[in-house]
């Protein structure tokens, strides 16, 4: 995820009470256009990133708003808030989602949060391996490119800062959060660095039009490492990547589409109507106004999600997965949500729908991106 101005067979990841409604309606196993992009471990179906030897589940968790006072929780941060997303972690780990997102900046001080979200992240970790040592997690983070971050030393020192954060030594995903304003090749440099130092599993970048994807694709494929993602705002009203040729690039380059904001921040689960729009600063961004155009959407959706026995933000997120080569990261804020998210893998929604759901959405005009997705 990204700052936003203005988110039958049965599968490893799916609960028991979703595997049980999708043996009824007779779902299938979700599939994707290549073996590129995805391999069938023993817990079931995974997708691997990219070029890189990197696997992980369908779906990943976003934790963006974990720690955070200055966009989500309604500038809050108590000890309710932090059971919650210890629960939405745990949960998803239980129903077998152990794909997780998140980045220095979230929740830091130098942006107004409480806790850091990559130390929270460390700690569930920490406290769930007390359980069991062997319990495997996936973690992908950030690196802030900051106009007076310079050089390829800064990406590496940031890093092990990280993983001060993090309590570990390594993680499986480190990725650049937008292009910097300068010292680009200096960034790209440091990312193949950590690779090369152990650091490092996989390296990718986040908020990369075509021309600067193209550009850290080449730069890294010299060194012989593979560029594994692009990390970009996605969804069903916000198709920016298909316009722009990121989409596009990242399917003929081999590096795969990781989809921040999936859900529209909430727009599209239902939840927020003309009359309760969202509170804090999304409040500015989906107003009653942008709501009340997005209501036939949401209708068409729920009335979809029923012939499934699903639920909006299922539909939803199953409509990003059958774009292929697409992992949709979610913010989970407690473990109801991340159940919730759980059933949106282990099933495929019809071609048409998926058709059907593309052509509405061209009614609704989508709200402002990340601004640096311009460069």
């Amino acid at each position: 995820m990204a700052l936003q101005v203005g988110s039958c067979s049965s599968c490893c990841v799916q609960s028991r009470t979703s595997t049980a409604r999708s043996r009824r309606h007779g779902s299938i196993r979700a599939t994707v256009a290549s073996e590129d992009y995805a391999v069938k471990t023993k817990e079931g179906e995974k997708v691997k990133l990219g070029g890189s030897d990197l696997v992980v589940t369908r779906l990943g968790i976003g934790a963006w708003s974990w720690g955070d006072l200055s966009y989500w929780n309604n500038f809050q941060w108590d000890d309710r808030k932090l059971k919650a997303a210890k629960e939405a972690f745990d949960t998803s780990i239980d129903n077998g989602i152990n794909f997780f997102d998140t980045a220095e900046v979230y929740g830091s001080r130098a942006s107004f949060g409480a806790i850091n979200s990559e130390t929270l992240l460390g700690r569930f970790i920490k406290e769930r391996r007390r359980k069991n040592p062997d319990e495997e997690v996936v973690v992908a983070t950030k690196y802030a490119a900051l106009p007076w971050r310079l050089g390829r030393e800064s990406v590496v020192k940031t890093l092990k800062d990280s993983l001060s954060r993090l309590e570990l030594p390594s993680v499986e995903l480190y990725q650049l959060h937008w292009p910097g304003i300068w010292g680009n090749e200096g960034y790209i440099n440091g990312l193949g660095d950590a690779v090369e130092q152990g650091l490092v599993k996989a390296v990718g970048v986040s908020n990369y039009g075509e021309k600067r994807l193209r550009a850290a694709y080449k730069k890294l494929k010299e060194r012989g490492i593979p560029l594994a993602s692009n990390q970009v705002n996605y969804s069903l009203i916000y198709r920016r990547p298909e316009e722009n040729g990121v989409k596009a690039a990242c399917d003929e380059l081999g590096v795969t589409l990781i989809a921040y904001s999936p859900l529209a921040q909430g727009a599209l689960t239902g939840k927020y109507t003309p009359e309760n729009p969202p509170t804090g600063p999304r409040g500015r961004i989906y107003t009653p106004e942008f709501l009340t155009k997005l209501q036939p959407l949401v209708t068409r959706i729920k009335e979809i999600g029923q012939s499934y026995d699903k639920t909006p933000t299922q539909v939803v997120l199953n409509w990003l997965i059958a774009q292929e080569n697409v992992v949709p990261i979610p913010g989970a804020k407690n473990g109801e949500q991340a159940e919730e998210f759980v059933g949106a893998v282990g099933w495929k929604l019809s071609s048409e729908h998926v058709e059907e759901l593309r052509s509405l959405a061209l009614d609704v005009k989508p709200v402002t991106g990340f601004p640096v997705e311009n460069l």
